[in-house]
Order: structure tokens, then C-alpha cells, then sequence
């Protein structure tokens, strides 16, 4: 789909702040790839995308889920924001006709993260991070250096302060987060 068209689309089904950040992580993604030699195309169809389910009533997230027969855990239901990455896969395949497998797979792993990620779903799941309207994450300015450094390092980083923010607070902590830190530990091992 024609990037234009994806944006007009994404500001219908998302608030001011939520397409604001859309923006962002397009564009950080955009200057990620440039700087991995990653398709710049793919990175801002991805990034426009990556959203494209987080702003829709929680009940309809669930419903959804059953619809593309994903399956929902205890904490997603008791959270279903958490199901807006692979949910958002579905709505990006089926209703804005993305085709490209390494756009989809970039936009369901963008929030945990998954073992053995392309390029492209590292670029996204960091852009994600650290796109110019966050800026409340620990150790962010180091990150954004990191990020166009050493992607994977950046992953890391990412993921660990995602577990000690979440442990902090007492949250729930997805499992998908710390297999995903587990993973890229032993690979930088």
C-alpha cells in the first residue's frame, strides 16, 4: 500500500498521540534501516503499522483474537493491550493488505521482541523504544546512541531495562521478554 494512503488510514483508527508516535517510530525505523542497509520501504510500512491494532476497545482486541484463532493468555486477557502486536499482524495482512512477511513478523514481535528477530524486527522493535516522543525509558540516551551502534546490543538493553522497569513495578512480565533477552545474551556470549 501506497505510504501516503497507510498514513491517512493510521490517523482514522488512531488518536492524536498514538498516530503521533506512529510517525515517530516510522521515521526512527526509516533512519534505522538507512543506517543497516535494511529496505527503507519496508522499515516505514512496518512502522506505520506497527500500531495499527493498539487503539481499538479492548473487548474487540479479544474478539479479534478469536477471529484470527490467536491465542490469548491469562494476563493478556486480564491486559489485552498486550495482544496488539500479533493482532496488529492480522489487521496489517487483512485489512491493509501487507504481504510482506518480514513487515508482519516485524510488527507482531515489536513489543517482546522473539528469538532469532530479522533486521527489519530489530529496527522496529527498537525504533519502538526510542522514538523521539519517548522520553521517560531509563538509560534512553544511551540507547538512541547504541541503537546506530550496535542494533543488537541495543536489543539487549532494551529488553533488560523493559524487565527491570516491569519487576519494579510489579507489573506482569511477558515470558516472550525474557526468552528473547536469554536468547541474544547467549548469541553475544
Amino acid at each position: 500500500m501506497d505510504l501516503r494512503k497507510l498514513r491517512k488510514k493510521m490517523r482514522k483508527v488512531q488518536d492524536e498521540p498514538r498516530y503521533e508516535h506512529t510517525l515517530s517510530v516510522a521515521y526512527t525505523a526509516a533512519n534505522l534501516a538507512a543506517v543497516y542497509g535494511e529496505d527503507v520501504d519496508k522499515a516505514l510500512r512496518a512502522g506505520m503499522l506497527h500500531d495499527c491494532a493498539k487503539c481499538l476497545p479492548d473487548h474487540d482486541k479479544l474478539e479479534l483474537c478469536k477471529k484470527y484463532h490467536i491465542r490469548v493468555t491469562d494476563m493478556e486477557r486480564r491486559n489485552p493491550s498486550l495482544v496488539h502486536a500479533e493482532l496488529g499482524a492480522c489487521l496489517a495482512k487483512d485489512t491493509y493488505e501487507e504481504t510482506d512477511q518480514d513487515v508482519l513478523n516485524a510488527i507482531s514481535s515489536h513489543t517482546t521482541g522473539r528469538p532469532g528477530m530479522s533486521l527489519l524486527e530489530k529496527i522496529v522493535f527498537v525504533a519502538d523504544y526510542i522514538e523521539p516522543g519517548r522520553t521517560k525509558a531509563a538509560h534512553l540516551r544511551e540507547i538512541r546512541k547504541l541503537a546506530f551502534e550496535d542494533i543488537d546490543q541495543a536489543v539487549i538493553r532494551i529488553l533488560q531495562d523493559t524487565l527491570e522497569y516491569l519487576s519494579k513495578a510489579k507489573s506482569d512480565i511477558h515470558p516472550g521478554t525474557q526468552l528473547t533477552l536469554n536468547y541474544y545474551l547467549e548469541q553475544k556470549g
